[in-house]
């Protein structure tokens, strides 16, 4: 069976505009996380945006992919490339202001009017070719377009576990010959009134900053962004001479079929995931020399991923989360993680869990960056309606050998 590798990461974050600013940042204890009122209509909070103003899905994408390419020394046209970018939100803020511009005025007019100003606006909108840039697949297809790939385009959806399924997706498209070359990765702009709204009504919103694995947390801070990465069977990356970050060993992917917005209590489902992950890996708890946490700075989470720690895996070994860093960019997070722990295993450094001052729970924390001995990491997301994925990335040292 073909192995898998990364020969290109694209990145922007809160910390940075690409991979080696946010990385440096990251390892020096910064925040990207600041106080914003990007809405008129809402109070400020702090937020992980890459600007000063809430970016755009399309933008973010363009960038994330091109810096890939770049990075992993390859020109478009790719045709026999396939694309798997994943997005929670997806064009979420450009529907909103489509929805905004539908029923915005309603209130300065009479209901006569105002009746027959939304069915004038709903066939404007229903007519025009715009309308269908907004569906959930059409990112994953403007990268292609933008890659000049017609192999397969998947568009995964799996709510704070999507750009993970992403992976997976690619590197299923690889290990069964279908492909020999993959970019895949997530995106997510979450910077929308509804977006926060919503989570402002289920009170999981921090008020002054993101705080994974403290005592005194308060609740997530939402960040823009996204990674996506270039996929290759180590075969065609050795024979093309390509520098390779690392392997990915295994995946975990489960339900746990329970609740539509709060994990299982006893953690069962992620404890599988990590369980499939590890088999799938060929590997034991003890082989894993860092966990990036999904970790969201609220009070279930952090605390459910704890006892999977603990439970599945091993209290001695180190853990940190980057969302005190780049806020929690949903769908996306899980390839920041992923782009992290890459970044982790190059380096020889572990990342700090910046925010964190006093820890609820007994785990190994990393407080400031240091060096360490890394050749195997795990990176966890989980998501909405109990979505669980895991997956362990090696440095690929053999593969280079080879």
């Amino acid at each position: 069976m073909n192995r898998v590798v990364v020969t290109g990461i694209g990145l922007i974050s809160a910390l940075g505009n690409n991979l080696e600013d946010s990385w440096r940042n990251l390892i020096l204890s910064k925040s990207g996380i600041n106080v914003y009122q990007p809405f008129p209509e809402l109070e400020p909070l702090p937020l992980g945006l890459v600007s000063n103003q809430p970016a755009e899905l399309k933008n973010l994408t363009q960038q994330v992919v091109t810096s890939a390419l770049q990075d992993a020394s390859l020109i478009p046209p790719l045709y026999d490339c396939g694309v798997v970018i994943g997005s929670s939100r997806g064009y979420q803020a450009e529907l909103e202001k489509m929805a905004e511009w539908m029923y915005g005025n309603k209130g300065t007019r009479g209901q006569g009017d105002k009746e027959k100003g939304r069915q004038e606006n709903k066939h404007r909108i229903s007519s025009s070719p715009s309308i269908l840039f907004t569906l959930s697949h059409m990112n994953a297809t403007a990268a292609a377009q933008m890659i000049g790939a017609t192999g397969i385009v998947l568009a995964p959806m799996a709510a704070c576990a999507t750009s993970i399924w992403s992976l997976f997706q690619g590197f299923n498209l690889i290990k069964s010959g279908r492909c020999e070359r993959v970019v895949a990765g997530g995106v997510e702009a979450t910077i929308t009134p509804l977006t926060i709204t919503g989570f402002e009504k289920m009170s999981a919103l921090a008020k002054t900053g993101a705080y994974p694995f403290d005592v005194n947390r308060e609740g997530l801070v939402l960040g823009e962004g996204g990674a996506v990465f270039v996929l290759e069977s180590a075969d065609l990356a050795i024979q093309r001479g390509a520098k390779i970050y690392g392997e990915f060993c295994g995946f975990g992917l489960t339900s746990d079929a329970y609740h539509a917005n709060r994990p299982d209590p006893e953690a069962k489902g992620a404890v599988f995931a990590v369980q499939q992950c590890l088999h799938r890996a060929h590997i034991f708890p003890e082989d894993i020399d860092y966990i990036h946490a999904h970790c969201t700075a609220t009070q279930m989470i952090d605390r459910v991923e704890s006892k999977l720690i603990q439970q599945a895996l091993s209290q001695k070994i180190a853990v940190s989360s980057t969302k005190g860093s780049t806020g929690h960019t949903l769908g996306a997070s899980g390839a920041l993680g992923v782009a992290f722990c890459l970044m982790s295993m190059k380096h020889q450094i572990l990342p700090p869990c910046v925010g964190l001052k006093e820890s609820e729970f007994d785990l190994n924390l990393i407080r400031a960056a240091h060096e360490g001995d890394i050749k195997k990491t795990m990176c966890f997301s989980f998501g909405f309606g109990g979505q669980n994925a895991v997956v362990v990335l090696g440095n690929g040292s053999d593969v280079r050998k080879n």
